[in-house]
C-alpha cells in the first residue's frame, strides 16, 4: 500500500511537470510576433557572440594620428574598448541617449569651430547623462561648480547651468581651446580636461615630455583620452562591436518651444502648470537647470524653459517621423 502511494505521487508529479512543459512550450509560441520582431530576432542570434575587440588599422583624434603601431597604445586602447565594448547596459544606453542629445552637441561644436570628435569626451564623462561625481562634478561634461562659473555658468542653489547642455558644451569647449592652446595637442587638451592644466603641465616639464602617449600620469588619466577613442571608435561602428540597435529604440529628439521669464518664480510647481505642464515630474525633466521650488530675481535677468510639445509624450508619433524605423543604427 505504501508503495502504491509513493508510486501514485510520483506519477502525478511526472504529469505535472509535462503538462508545465507542454504548456510553457505555447505559451512562449504564442508570445512570438511574426515579423518585425522574429527577424531582429534572427540578425541577433547571427551576429551576437563574444570576440575580441578589432582594433581598427589606423586612427586619429581630432585630426590628430594615434600612434597605434605603439605596443603600449596599442594595448591601452584594447583595453578600455574591450571594456566599453563588453559593458553592455551602459553602451546600449549610450548608443540610444546618442540619438537625441548628438545632434545638439554636434550643433554647438560647429558653430564654435571646434573639432566634432570632442562630443565623444562628454560620452567618456558621463554616458550623456546628467550625473553627479563624488567630487560633485555635475551634467553631461561634468564641471565642478568653481570651474563652471569662472566660464560663466550660473551655479546656485536654485538654477545650475551645468544641467543646460548647450551652456555647459560651450563652456567645454572654452576650456578645451584654452588648453589646446597651452599644450599644441587635442589628446593633451583632454588629458588636462581630466586632470587640470596646472598638474599636467608639471608632470610634462618633469619628464621633458610634450606627447600624452609617453606620459607618465596618474591612472585616471593615464587611462582618461584611451577611453575617449574607444567610445569614437564604437560609436562610429557600433554593428562591428555587436551592438544592433533599431533606429525606433532609439530616444528619439523631443520637439519643445521655448518660453523666456525675468521675474521671480515663487512656486515652480505653479509655473510650470502655468506653462502647460500636466506634470511637475516632466518639467523638471525638460529643464534639469531647475534646482528649487523658486527662483529669485531681482536682477530681471531673463531665463529659459523648455515646453514640450504635446506630440512629444507620444512614442508613437516620434517614431512614424522615421524614415527607416526598422534599420539598425550605423
Amino acid at each position: 500500500m505504501k508503495k502504491n502511494t509513493v508510486f501514485n505521487l510520483l506519477s502525478v508529479c511526472a504529469i505535472a511537470l509535462s503538462v508545465c512543459a507542454i504548456s510553457m512550450h505555447f505559451f512562449i509560441r504564442a508570445s512570438d510576433k511574426p515579423s518585425e520582431d522574429k527577424a531582429y530576432r534572427d540578425v541577433l542570434n547571427k551576429h551576437l557572440h563574444q570576440f575580441s575587440a578589432p582594433i581598427p588599422s589606423s586612427l586619429s583624434f581630432c585630426g590628430e594620428r594615434v600612434p597605434l603601431d605603439n605596443v603600449f597604445v596599442r594595448e591601452a586602447l584594447d583595453r578600455e574598448l574591450t571594456s566599453i565594448m563588453y559593458q553592455h547596459s551602459i553602451t546600449f544606453m549610450v548608443l540610444k541617449r546618442s540619438w537625441r542629445f548628438m545632434p545638439d552637441i554636434e550643433k554647438d561644436l560647429k558653430a564654435l569651430g571646434a573639432p566634432d570628435d570632442l562630443k565623444y569626451l562628454a560620452v567618456a564623462e558621463s554616458a550623456l547623462a546628467d550625473v553627479v561625481s563624488p567630487a560633485k562634478a555635475a551634467g553631461f561634461w561634468q564641471f565642478m561648480p568653481a570651474t563652471a562659473k569662472k566660464y560663466g555658468m550660473e551655479v546656485n542653489d536654485e538654477w545650475d547651468e551645468r544641467y543646460d547642455l548647450d551652456k555647459s558644451t560651450v563652456a567645454a569647449v572654452k576650456y578645451l581651446k584654452n588648453s589646446y592652446s597651452r599644450f599644441g595637442s587635442w589628446t593633451l587638451a583632454c588629458a588636462a580636461y581630466n586632470c587640470g592644466e596646472n598638474g599636467l603641465a608639471s608632470r610634462l616639464k618633469q619628464q621633458n615630455c610634450n606627447s600624452y602617449w609617453k606620459l607618465s600620469i596618474n591612472t585616471e588619466t593615464s587611462r582618461y583620452v584611451y577611453r575617449i577613442l574607444a567610445y569614437k571608435i564604437l560609436m562610429e561602428n557600433p554593428k562591428q562591436y555587436g551592438f544592433y540597435v533599431r533606429k525606433k529604440d532609439c530616444h528619439q529628439p523631443l520637439e519643445y518651444d521655448v518660453v523666456t521669464i525675468d521675474t521671480t518664480i515663487n512656486d515652480m510647481i505653479a509655473f510650470s502648470k502655468q506653462i502647460g505642464y500636466s506634470s511637475y515630474k516632466y518639467f523638471r525633466m525638460m529643464n534639469p537647470t531647475v534646482r528649487s521650488n523658486r527662483l529669485t530675481n531681482k536682477s530681471r535677468k531673463k531665463y529659459s524653459f523648455k515646453v514640450l510639445k504635446p506630440d512629444s509624450y507620444s512614442w508613437k508619433y516620434l517614431v512614424s517621423k522615421l524614415k527607416d524605423k526598422e534599420e539598425f543604427m550605423d
